[in-house]
């Protein structure tokens, strides 16, 4: 019954989908990569969600929730005031040059070679860090939630293989035939599934950990009891989300993923205008402010359940009787759903996974299609022969992504916190020099690529060589970064101000344009502003702030 209900919503949804984007014109390359800048603010708030909202929040975030409580918070309520900073100001200017891909605004703005080296970055990132990431925790928690080890008589890593060549398949229909609009269309339709489904696990999570007599408020107060750091926003100086790491590294990994990260802002560049645009991303920011509720309150719950509730304990071990944390979501999905909504949760999990899954293979086809092949490679290519190239580029990617997923993340705790260290190596350098190029008029191309390189080696050596590891007894040591900085955090943090001082030291001792850079309007739509956007987008950082505000009390 179970897999019967899975099946059908994963289908009911690929039929709509394939309903609202017929005759969309996808054959076009503006239709393909950008839904022919069609895109209203309710489904770009829907795809901006649930391309973010995939298995490295469902339970990676709850699994960091487990272990550090309240405080992995940041990656969430932070993201609702750098997603206002989109809105408000990088937006506009995104809009104002027509661009479809991060990569044509540093060639605007720097020249053709660090618009090169950055989509080779961005499609080799995709590639190698986010997509396995994404693939293998989605394997890993489907396993759980439909306890498809026993069912499939497969072993652990088996079963793992098995889902993600089943997730690569389904979610690579959506990106290469579809294009970017049957990625949205899908993922606001899997949107609203997870709403209420995400609520659906809070809501029985608390109701477990009150009991039947209990309500769900006494709920908190059995967990805070237990555990009276639970429930605290600032994280404490040994938790890797630190209090003082939400001024240096979480700000700044946040901060480029929502408003530099092709993958997440691409369905941005496709508003019909402006004001929908801006709509749409604040929009998000409000339900982003409000994820926790989704994605780190069942993790903390759920800490709460395997220190009483030997049954749900043993869900979460390994076969060496080691809690898993990772395992967390997925046992309590298993635990607390009645077995009438596990089929239907399932398939809104799977939703999720295909969102991020496909739409970061259209991203990587933008990429490569607009930036290499048809600038590069064939530069007479027709619009057709475009898309085909962008087609070829997301199996490419897919596969590469399917074969790296378990080779890279099986069997590695900490898996959310390493995600976020390997994400550092390319999102701080592009951060630094994205924003020298929109505050600073003169620095030139060749100012940008020495701060990229530099940049990436620095972060490189910070997270491989920092010499970490853990004695034979089990005890951590740490490398030299976090010796010296406190945290890789920090170090992200150290680095990106340095970037930033060297490429203007590049600038002032003779790297510089021949004229100052001025921004062209190419006219791709209305860039009318939405009139209420800034009193928005200002009541939802001080909603942020007074969250962190109550719950440090």
């Amino acid at each position: 019954m179970t897999i019967a209900t899975f099946l059908f919503f994963t289908a009911l949804v690929a039929v709509a989908t394939w309903w609202v984007t017929r005759g969309g014109g996808e054959a076009t390359d503006e239709g393909y990569f950008l839904a022919g800048r069609s895109l209203t603010g309710v489904f770009i708030a829907g795809s901006l969600l649930l391309t973010n909202l995939s298995t490295e929040q469902l339970i990676g975030l709850n699994a960091a929730a487990f272990t550090e409580g309240l405080s992995v918070m940041a990656w969430e309520v932070v993201a609702g005031i750098s997603l206002v900073a989109l809105a408000l100001l990088f937006l506009p200017r995104y809009l104002k040059s027509g661009i479809a891909t991060i990569p044509q605004f540093f060639e605007e703005r720097y020249g053709s070679g660090v618009r090169t080296l950055t989509t080779f970055l961005f499609v080799i990132a995709y590639m190698l860090i986010l997509l396995p990431f994404v693939l293998y925790l989605g394997a890993n928690g489907l396993s759980g939630m439909l306890e498809l080890e026993e069912l499939l008589k497969l072993s652990e890593l088996q079963t793992i293989w098995a889902v993600i060549i089943f997730i690569a398949v389904v979610g690579g229909g959506y990106a290469i035939w579809g294009g970017l609009k049957a990625v949205a269309v899908s993922d606001t339709f899997n949107g609203a599934g997870l709403l209420v489904g995400g609520l659906m696990i809070t809501y029985f999570t608390l109701a477990k950990v009150a009991g039947e007599d209990g309500s769900l408020f006494s709920a908190f107060t059995l967990i805070a009891d237990r555990d009276p750091d639970a429930f605290q926003s600032l994280g404490t100086m040994d938790e890797e989300v630190s209090w003082p790491t939400l001024f240096t590294g979480v700000l700044l990994l946040n901060f480029f993923y929502w408003s530099t990260n092709q993958q997440i802002i691409q369905r941005t560049f496709g508003a019909k205008n402006l004001a929908e645009g801006q709509k749409g991303v604040l929009l998000a920011a409000f339900f982003k402010i409000l994820a926790p509720l989704i994605l780190v309150l069942p993790g903390i719950a759920a800490a709460y359940l395997v220190a009483t509730d030997s049954e749900f304990a043993a869900q979460t071990t390994d076969a060496s009787g080691q809690i898993v944390a990772k395992k967390a979501y997925g046992a309590l999905v298993a635990s607390v759903l009645p077995k009438a909504l596990t089929g239907f949760f399932a398939a809104v999990v799977v939703g999720s996974i295909l969102s991020t899954f496909n739409s970061v293979l259209n991203s990587s086809a933008t990429l490569f299609s607009l930036d290499i092949y048809k600038k590069f490679i064939r530069p007479d290519a027709t619009m057709r022969q475009v898309v085909i190239s962008g087609q070829v580029c997301s199996f490419v990617v897919g596969v590469f992504a399917v074969i790296a997923a378990p080779a890279f993340f099986h069997g590695r705790d900490g898996v959310f916190n390493f995600f976020q260290s390997l994400n550092g190596i390319y999102f701080i350098p592009i951060l630094a020099i994205m924003l020298i190029g929109l505050t600073n008029r003169t620095v030139d191309g060749t100012s940008a690529l020495i701060t990229l390189v530099v940049g990436l080696i620095a972060m490189s050596i910070g997270t491989f060589l920092s010499g970490s590891g853990v004695t034979e007894e089990g005890e951590k040591i740490n490398g030299w970064v976090v010796d010296t900085f406190g945290s890789g955090f920090h170090f992200m943090g150290v680095v990106f101000v340095g970037l930033l001082l060297l490429q203007l030291a590049l600038g002032a001792v003779g790297f510089r344009r021949p004229q100052p850079y001025v921004q062209k309007d190419v006219g791709a739509v209305d860039l009318t502003p939405w009139k209420a956007a800034p009193y928005v987008g200002g009541a939802l950082i001080a909603f942020a702030l007074s969250i962190y505000a109550f719950f440090a009390i």
